[in-house]
């Protein structure tokens, strides 16, 4: 690939990537071979993080090694995470630790490792507007954080990889600037900066049923030493019906297959939305080890007594306010199942109910030429573009009302990227794997013919005659002539085309081969 270092006036990229998180640098890790792909990726930090506020220690990531940056689209790569291990002499100790999940930490570092290798990536890079020219390619302006700087950027296709933003729930969304970084609401997002914080509060609330959740509530049950001093409590609230884990059965992943994608994809906006609801136990649940590490936690401190924590299922947080006499927030919940309300306080608030995806106000210059559904979301169009079907403008992980749950799976990350690029370079740089699942999705599908019966048995050793596709009143064979293709076909063998003693199998023609497999 080739890339300047600082864009000239009328130099056009192929590919301008708004955003550098996994799945963008994934896309740069993927282009960065191919000689026909000018691109370069724009971020407004000054350097990769990948969830700061969630780096606790030995928690590691929900997906396997393989759903690394590249490994799913090109398993050759030099961008791998085994490639990684190996550069850095850790390959052995991974294999023999014999956990397919990498740390997060790991994970992180991985990427940065990655980023020293790119030569495509301006960091300190706002965007800030981008425009279609009459040619159909892009204006992209952007500002230098170091200096103020304004840049332009010209390219024929824009990928936007700008993440999400932290999600609040309604009943918080006016105690949400109270007290600034120190304030007493903390998103899961914030979590290292403010522990040492919460750590010293009297009382601490964690609102969320995820993984983000469970690992604050476990890093707080230990730290805290909850027990240990009289008056302190932490609690945790969850409107979900348990404490559920995420469910990892086999059958139950083929979810994230290219087949399954497609069948959402194809679904009336309210189906989406409703299964989206209904599908969040397959990748908004908890490790099941950590649920476990959870309650043998509390099982542990209860030896000396009753722990001061409550856990609260079923428990929708409906209003909070800020009582400014005892400096404590006073939160009223709701009990779905028996519809009653309670009042309790609390000194701090840990809010782990996950992101929503970032809509860039640059887009609005764009005006109706992106696609939105009729909720202002974005229409994302089945090969991830949003510009009315001319493939020039695509988005990562901004699609999950319309993808479903293979939008914020890292281990889908590299098909999506493929997918792209093949649609930038008109070829498949990378081969799609476009069946993967062994269940069909949708509609189904008529039962097959049954197979003709093969007669009996042939004695050992003996050729099998090929069975005549039909046959004239002398009982000679009577060949069948291809209409489409002017040449003589005969039935395929009864047994599929499988090895017959004393032969090689015939090789089917187009028709024939149609006929075996149907």
């Amino acid at each position: 690939m080739t890339a300047a270092t600082a864009p000239a006036a009328e130099h056009v990229y192929d590919l301008v990537g708004v955003g550098v998180g996994p799945f963008n640098l994934g896309l740069a890790a993927l282009t960065d071979p191919l000689d026909d792909v000018d691109a370069v990726f724009l971020d407004e930090n000054d350097g990769f993080a990948w969830h700061p506020g969630m780096m606790i220690e030995g928690a590691t990531i929900q997906v396997p090694f393989l759903a690394d940056l590249v490994t799913m689209a090109d398993p050759t790569s030099r961008f791998s995470f085994l490639n990684w291990l190996k550069t850095i002499g850790r390959l052995y100790p991974f294999y023999i630790r014999e956990d397919f999940s990498p740390l997060r930490a790991e994970y992180d570092a991985y990427c940065r490792w990655v980023v020293d290798q790119l030569d495509t990536l301006r960091w300190g890079r706002r965007v800030m507007s981008v425009d279609e020219q009459s040619d159909g390619t892009y204006v992209l302006t952007s500002r230098r954080g170091a200096d103020g700087a304004v840049e332009t950027w010209h390219a024929r296709h824009v990928v936007l990889g700008v993440g999400t933003e932290p999600r609040l729930p309604e009943a918080l969304q006016h105690l949400a600037g109270r007290g600034g970084s120190h304030g007493p609401v903390v998103h899961s997002a914030d979590y290292l900066t403010a522990r040492d914080r919460l750590r010293a509060a009297d009382s601490v609330t964690i609102v969320g049923s995820g993984q983000s959740a469970a690992e604050i509530y476990r890093d707080l049950l230990d730290t805290t030493r909850v027990g240990d001093r009289p008056g302190h409590r932490l609690d945790w609230i969850t409107r979900s019906p348990r404490f559920f884990p995420m469910e990892y059965t086999k059958l139950t992943l083929e979810l994230t297959s290219p087949e399954y994608t497609d069948h959402f994809h194809s679904l009336p906006r309210q189906t989406r939305d409703r299964l989206g609801r209904e599908q969040r136990s397959l990748y908004k649940g908890i490790s099941g080890e950590l649920v476990d590490d959870v309650y043998d936690t509390l099982y542990r401190l209860s030896v000396d007594g009753p722990v001061d924590s409550t856990l609260l299922t079923e428990t929708e947080l409906v209003d909070a306010r800020w009582v400014d006499a005892d400096e404590q927030i006073e939160l009223t919940v709701r009990h779905a199942q028996l519809g009653t309300t309670a009042t309790r306080r609390t000194d701090a608030l840990v809010v782990a109910t996950g992101y929503v995806a970032r809509v860039p106000s640059f887009l609005d210059a764009l005006g109706d030429r992106v696609d939105r559904d009729d909720l202002g979301r974005l229409a994302v169009a089945r090969d991830y573009s949003i510009d009315g079907g001319r493939g020039r403008l695509f988005v990562q992980n901004a699609e999950e009302h319309t993808h479903g749950l293979t939008a914020p799976d890292l281990g889908f990350g590299a098909w999506r990227n493929s997918s792209i690029i093949a649609s930038i370079t008109g070829r498949e740089s990378y081969p799609i794997e476009r069946r993967i699942a062994f269940q069909t999705f949708g509609r189904p599908t008529p039962s097959p013919a049954p197979a003709p019966d093969p007669g009996p048995a042939p004695a050992p050793g003996c050729a099998i005659r090929d069975k005549p596709d039909a046959q004239d009143s002398s009982g000679a064979e009577v060949s069948r002539v291809s209409p489409r293709e002017g040449r003589e076909l005969h039935a395929p063998h009864p047994d599929g085309g499988r090895v017959r003693p004393g032969g090689r199998p015939p090789e089917p023609t187009p028709t024939e081969e149609a006929r075996v497999t149907r």
